[in-house]
């Protein structure tokens, strides 16, 4: 058998994988080949939907199921025994695996990247393959665990039967942080994106560490009721009976599956404690407070804890006066786990103060690469009254009756202090502007207001503008709220894929973090964010990805300026943002969405499959603030800012009107410069054909401006501040200096026809006698009639050319 002959899975199949055999490695628990590791990164061009190719490594090998040691990346033999090496690192590194193999089939490289082998890299014979108990030893030197901690690293995950494979990351996440509790760790911070399955990854950690009996009872606390019970159905559910409930108040929860289960609870009507379980579940609201008889924690002695998990310990675990702390310092002596999609609070306050540095990331742009999170696109709305503020008429008065403060309300003011309904349902339309025009007015959809009394007009908006499907169904728009008992109710339908009803949701913050709305695919921002930790949140309602309903990528809506945050260095992904004018479709024309800095081919490559081808066709504690509401004053969209991507894919922060004017800047000097050279260039077509071969389309800023001018007067406009003027009033104002007595009724008339087709169409080529012969021109006469009523072609040439001047007289 000639051995180049063969194909790279021979070449597995003959000789690497006997290798592995013969060095001890079992081919059914500890051996897995072609492991796919990532999804594909997510594209979307118009509604064509494509995934980018999966990485896949040739073998990973484990030392048991979920921890591996080494990855090995297979050639045909008509590469060299190392060709894969520089692969195979490069997977190792995202995998977090220290052992890493190329071949051939002749024999391997190895490269220790725990860097304790000498030399890291060594050719090795087929028959030279180390061994599981080798490798593993290695590992255990370099992590120094001492052979007490391996009982607790080597603890079992918990398999559901189901063969379904941990995500890689989640898998990195549950190893690094049991071993460093093995090691005897005590603060473990762990950075995941929100959608990327912190809940999951906490049970794996809290499982292993329980059946190892090395953490016997267990806390694991979070700030939203519903972040309890859907934890306690869904991923904790193999708790069973060791797990309750710290709540007096009874519920049934409704499974995925459909059935329904009742929660166990840890406290009586009377709040006394059961002590009977081993995990217990918290809201912390529910068992502290600024009251002494509210602090239930302290019902429980500092040691009867010994593990503690904080789900989204951004909300304040950070600081020390935070309800978090209170907790927490109690059970000092417990292990505590802080799990967070935003590591940082503010400059000034973060919870790696107290946590340490987290001991493993994994942001959204790692997520949307990997094709795990939905990638989105931005659409940012600018009102009038945001932008230009409103300032009420001397003694205007408000809806009561009173004197409205004279100054300058703005964005700020809006919803907070003072209440223009006319931007409420402007915004509302907006909304249901963009249900209408994408084709599906079911798709599940977050409005963010200032508070719960803008949440609810909100709402009223919205109803009003969709009053055709609010008939067939009252809960098509609702307010989920933290007053609001009846929105309250509904969280639960809302998020649960297979329910239809509430589809359009405003809210204040109750929705803003951990409720797992997967299919949730608009979000709308009408307040203003000011904190990165909340942004990304918010964020993160939309990164989740349900393929059983085709929801790929999501859209973000912005008519506060939320999305300032995407430009900011702590946000870990650049976005493509379409800032939407008056007159533009709401719906991008270029819906390609991505969070990664590639650039996306117009068109899907060979490596990609397609997935979805649809047809084509709260207010601070205090007295409450007193709104102004002010009737009869309107609110409009304007055209005000466009970003755009570079050709390295990051924003470009300049307006549309900038980047022109610079572009133009560069390439005339001053007006004076430019009006020379339109003046002394016969063809003004010519001087536009240049600009365009530079990439300067005058198109673009021509639609954002929305005004019926010719390119003359957007380049002086636009690179020199000139007031514009319409082709429609430079054709009249050369009809009231009647510039055309000299010539004869004939020539007249065609230079007439001439100055309207210059105004309807905008035609600069008009001494092209190529115009002669359409409509209108072409019932007057003959091309050579109609040019010899000039005194032939030079003249009419002459002409024209004359015309042209006396068009562009007016500049100012």
């Amino acid at each position: 058998m000639d051995k180049r002959s063969l194909s790279e899975r021979d070449i597995c199949t003959k000789y690497i994988t006997p290798a592995l055999r013969d060095a001890g490695w079992d081919e059914i628990l500890q051996i897995r080949e072609e492991v796919g590791f990532t999804k594909g990164r997510i594209i979307v061009r118009g509604k064509l939907v494509t995934r980018g190719k999966a990485k896949r490594a040739d073998y990973i090998l484990y030392y048991k199921p979920n921890i591996p040691l080494a990855l090995i990346e297979a050639k045909d033999n008509n590469h060299s025994v190392g060709d894969g090496i520089q692969q195979g690192l490069d997977y190792a590194a995202t995998l977090d695996i220290p052992f890493v193999f190329a071949s051939n089939g002749d024999g391997f490289v190895f490269h220790d990247r725990t860097g304790q082998s000498l030399p890291i890299e060594a050719n090795l014979g087929l028959d030279a393959f180390p061994s599981p108990a080798d490798l593993w030893t290695r590992y255990r030197v370099w992590k120094g665990i001492s052979s007490e901690a391996e009982q607790i690293v080597l603890q079992d995950y918990y398999d559901d039967g189901s063969g379904e494979a941990k995500r890689y990351y989640q898998v990195t996440a549950v190893n690094r942080t049991i071993e460093a509790i093995a090691k005897g760790a005590n603060r473990v911070l762990l950075v995941m994106a929100t959608g990327s399955g912190k809940t999951r990854t906490a049970f794996q950690i809290i499982w292993r560490l329980w059946k190892a009996g090395r953490r016997k009872r267990i806390l694991f606390l979070a700030d939203r009721n519903v972040l309890i019970d859907q934890t306690m159905v869904n991923d904790f559910r193999p708790f069973g009976g060791a797990m309750a409930k710290l709540s007096t108040n009874a519920k049934t929860i409704e499974r995925q599956d459909g059935t329904k289960e009742d929660l166990p609870l840890a406290l009586d009507k009377k709040r006394r404690i059961d002590t009977a379980f081993e995990i217990y579940l918290g809201l912390y609201q529910a068992i502290t407070g600024p009251e002494e008889h509210q602090k239930l924690y302290r019902e429980f002695s500092p040691g009867f804890f010994d593990l503690i998990v904080i789900d989204e310990c951004h909300r304040g675990s950070a600081a020390e006066d935070s309800a978090w702390r209170e907790i927490l310092d109690h059970f000092s002596g417990a292990t505590q786990i802080g799990m967070t999609a935003t590591p940082k609070e503010t400059e000034y306050v973060s919870n790696t103060d107290y946590f340490g540095e987290p001991i493993y990331t994994y942001s959204l742009k790692q997520g949307i690469s990997d094709g795990f999170l939905a990638p989105y696109k931005v659409i940012k709305v600018h009102i009038d009254r945001d932008v230009e503020g409103y300032r009420p008429e001397l003694g205007q008065l408000d809806r009561e009756g009173n004197v409205i403060e004279d100054r300058i309300y703005n964005a700020k003011d809006f919803d907070r202090n003072i209440v223009l309904d006319d931007r409420t349902v402007l915004t509302a339309k907006k909304i249901t502007e963009f249900l209408k025009e994408s084709g599906d007015r079911f798709q599940k959809t977050i409005v963010f207001c200032v508070d719960e009394e803008h949440a609810a007009r909100m709402r009223q908006a919205l109803v009003n503008e969709n009053a055709d499907l609010v008939a067939e169904n009252q809960r098509y728009v609702m307010r989920i709220t933290g007053s609001d008992k009846e929105g309250q109710e509904q969280i639960g339908n809302f998020i649960d894929p297979e329910s239809k009803y509430p589809v359009l949701v405003t809210t204040s913050r109750l929705l803003s973090t951990g409720v797992d709305a997967q299919t949730c695919r608009l979000i709308v921002l009408d307040r203003a964010v000011g904190s990165m930790t909340e942004f990304k949140q918010i964020v993160g309602r939309g990164t989740r990805v349900h393929e059983d309903t085709k929801k790929f990528y999501f859209t973000l809506i912005d008519f506060r300026g939320a999305t300032s945050h995407f430009a900011d260095p702590d946000f870990d992904g650049d976005v493509p943002v379409y800032e939407r004018g008056e007159g533009d479709p709401i719906i991008p024309p270029d819906a390609t969405p991505t969070s990664d800095d590639d650039t996306i081919p117009p068109t899907p490559d060979e490596d990609e499959t397609i997935v979805d081808q649809p047809d084509l066709q709260l207010p601070p504690p205090g007295d409450p603030i007193r709104k102004i509401y002010v009737d009869g004053v309107g609110a409009r969209i304007i055209a005000e800012r466009v970003e755009y991507l570079d050709e390295n894919g990051k924003l470009v922060t300049e307006t549309l009107r900038d980047f022109t004017k610079t572009a133009l800047k560069k390439r005339f000097a001053s007006l004076d410069d430019f009006l020379k050279r339109w003046k002394s260039t016969e063809r003004k077509q010519a001087i536009i054909e240049e600009l365009e071969a530079e990439g300067l389309a005058l198109d673009a800023i021509a639609d954002e401006l929305g005004k019926n001018l010719d390119p003359f007067d957007l380049i002086c406009h636009v690179a020199f501040d000139k007031k514009p003027l319409t082709r429609r009033e430079r054709a009249e104002n050369i009809k009231k200096r009647d510039v055309f007595t000299k010539y004869g009724p004939q020539a007249r008339a065609v230079l007439d026809a001439l100055l309207e087709k210059y105004r309807d169409e905008g035609v600069l080529n008009l001494d092209d006698a190529n115009v002669l012969k359409v409509t209108p021109f072409t019932a007057m006469g003959s091309v050579v009639q109609l040019i010899n009523a000039f005194g032939g072609r030079e003249g009419f040439e002459k002409a024209v050319h004359e015309m042209q001047a006396a068009l562009y007289q007016e500049t100012a």
